[in-house]
């Protein structure tokens, strides 16, 4: 059982699997493609929640595909970047949900309180969605998933049916909120409304846990 994200990072680094992730890195680079994010950030959703204080698992897809955008964070953008429409609906949602009003998309903030912004796949190739998320980094993501379940009463919030996949990898003592993806193609269909951001507050109250503060300073 591995303790914190470092030591976890560490084993699987060394693993089959990942050598092929590596090896689609270095060929994506040779042909001249730009990767995203900044290789310094893959991990970054774990360097900023400690394993010890995880709380709440937010489930994305890939990272941003627009230069300069992706900080290693599921939804999240540099501070002084126009926030994108994803993240506007969930801001949208957050205040009608508790009338919390952010001005910038930097969830850095969440990460620190214990929210893991998880990405499933960890890079991408600028201007192509989804090119690196049959390469290997699934394997990596559900592992810190099942990894996760040595935890109790962690509350996932799976947006939409990407997400939704990894159901069957949380076991019964954690608690799952599900709704639509948070997309304009698709917050209409059940994330407007959805309140997840009180029901986890209020599921964390129970459990004698510190609620997550969702306003961004």
């Amino acid at each position: 059982m591995h303790n914190n994200w470092q030591s976890f990072i560490d084993c699987e680094i060394k693993k089959p699997y990942f050598a092929d992730i590596k090896k689609r890195l270095i060929s994506d680079n040779k042909q001249g493609k730009i990767i995203l994010p900044n290789p310094k950030d893959y991990f970054r959703a774990f360097n900023l929640c400690e394993l010890e204080n995880l709380k709440v698992v937010i489930i994305g897809q890939d990272p941003y595909h627009t230069p300069g955008v992706a900080n290693g964070l599921a939804f999240s953008v540099r501070k002084q970047q126009k926030i994108p429409p994803s993240l506007q609906n969930i801001f949208k949602e957050l205040k009608t949900d508790l009338g919390i009003d952010n001005t910038h998309g930097d969830l850095t903030n969440w990460a620190k309180q214990g929210v893991l912004l998880m990405n499933t796949s960890l890079s991408v190739c600028s201007g192509l969605a989804a090119s690196h998320s049959n390469i290997g980094w699934e394997e990596f993501t559900n592992k810190a998933i099942n990894l996760l379940q040595n935890k109790k009463n962690i509350v996932f919030l799976l947006w939409g049916n990407f997400a939704r996949k990894k159901k069957d990898l949380i076991g019964h003592e954690n608690y799952i909120l599900e709704a639509s993806h948070p997309s304009p193609l698709s917050a209409h269909n059940g994330f407007f409304g959805c309140k997840h951001f009180s029901k986890t507050n209020e599921r964390l109250i129970d459990l004698g846990l510190a609620p997550i503060d969702w306003k961004l300073e």
